[in-house]
């Protein structure tokens, strides 16, 4: 039986392409003899690369594709003294003639940009515009075996190509980094979520103050930046989301600040206050956090690794909430880990949880703050802390309301 998606050598690529690309535009002569074939694939015109296969070549070739049910010999002629070839890679795909055409041209010329497969399908389909073509390729990278694959964009190029799935990428191509589906973390809902992360933290919370007490030693860049926020907000009021076992909060306040430290955990803030019984803390989800109680508005936000476990797509919404408590010209500071996963964990200093942590990606991050409308947009990314279990690089976000 022949496999859903096969994978095609580079010969067994052209010459299921030709023979595609010969049924639509020579019907007259298809299916194609050996010589005709032969032609087809080292025709000069519409392929890359251009090749000079032989028959010695060919016809293995063509045994391994109808023993794998990718080919089909046919007898024709007085006598049936001609064999021709017939390609059947379109019938158990089971796609239509839009998808055929999009994969018959990457088939016979690798990966190309989607202006560059709507002039070069004319003759298989006639797209009407470069937004068909795009949604024809969308649908071929979201059936559930994906027969393409957008990549990406390279220097000098103006727009992402995409390639086939039939076969290898070409040794030039870079794959795209994997898709990571950071949503899967609400998959049962944000309500079961956060009942997790808040279980979690309630078991973990004595033993991440203790690991936590003297982290930001070790970490100078964090201490520069929070001093730097500290200063910036001149005596107004500063609140730390996410703010655990208080340690943020703390150095926040010694530098000055008025600081208010806000977490999801009741059992966290009462570490934060044993800890720290100068600095305010209280309970509270960052998603719904209020207003100073004797200002206007928070002259800066502070979330360090608040946001670990939250999909990407909760981020615009959270960003913007926060932004909008925001004095104009206070500033929202973000803390992440950057990268493309989601990694569950069941355990965290000692305490036994059901936690998933996601990794960010920078893009994603900046967009959902210059979407809430934020300005004067710095950001930082560091290299992976060598002494944790799970290293991976810090992304730093710094950004002003306007005036």
């Amino acid at each position: 039986m022949a496999e859903l998606r096969p994978q095609l050598s580079a010969v067994e690529q052209r010459v299921l392409g030709a023979l595609l690309e010969k049924q639509r535009t020579v019907p007259a002569s298809y299916p194609l003899t050996l010589t005709a074939l032969r032609t087809a694939c080292n025709q000069t015109s519409n392929r890359d690369p251009i090749t000079d296969f032989d028959d010695a070549l060919l016809q293995p070739t063509l045994k391994e594709l109808r023993d794998r049910e990718l080919v089909r010999p046919v007898w024709t002629g007085a006598g049936s003294r001609v064999l021709k070839y017939h390609q059947r890679l379109e019938e158990h795909l089971g796609v239509g003639e839009p998808e055929v055409a999009v994969l018959t041209v990457l088939l016979l010329r690798g990966p190309q940009a989607p202006g560059e497969l709507r002039t070069r399908t004319t003759r298989l389909h006639p797209f009407e515009d470069r937004t068909a073509v795009e949604a024809t390729l969308r649908g071929l990278a979201e059936l559930p075996e994906p027969l393409v694959v957008e990549l990406e964009q390279r220097p000098g190029q103006q727009d992402r190509r995409w390639a086939h799935l039939l076969g290898p990428l070409p040794e030039s191509v870079t794959p795209p980094a994997p898709h990571v589906d950071r949503d899967v973390v609400i998959a049962e809902g944000t309500a079961a979520r956060d009942a997790r992360v808040l279980a979690g933290y309630d078991a973990a919370a004595p033993g991440y103050a203790r690991e936590l007490a003297g982290e930001l030693a070790h970490k100078p860049f964090d201490c520069w930046l929070l001093d730097r926020i500290a200063v910036d907000a001149d005596g107004g009021p500063v609140a730390d989301v996410g703010t655990g076992p208080g340690h943020i909060a703390a150095r926040l306040a010694a530098a000055g600040a008025s600081v208010l430290g806000v977490d999801l955990s009741p059992v966290m803030i009462d570490q934060a206050r044993e800890l720290f019984p100068d600095v305010e803390f209280q309970v509270g989800d960052l998603t719904n956090l209020l207003r100073p109680r004797a200002a206007a508005g928070w002259s800066a936000i502070t979330a360090w690794y608040a946001f670990v476990h939250m999909a990407t797509s909760e981020l615009p919404a959270v960003i913007a909430g926060l932004a909008r408590l925001l004095v104009p010209g206070g500033r929202l500071a973000l803390a992440l880990h950057e990268g493309e996963e989601v990694h569950h964990v069941d355990e965290i200093f000692g305490a036994a949880v059901d936690l998933d942590f996601v990794l960010h990606n920078a893009a994603e991050v900046l967009d959902a703050v210059t979407a809430a409308g934020l300005v004067d947009v710095e950001w930082y990314r560091r290299s992976p802390l060598l002494d944790v279990e799970t290293p991976t690089d810090r992304l730093y976000v710094m950004a002003r309301r306007p005036l």
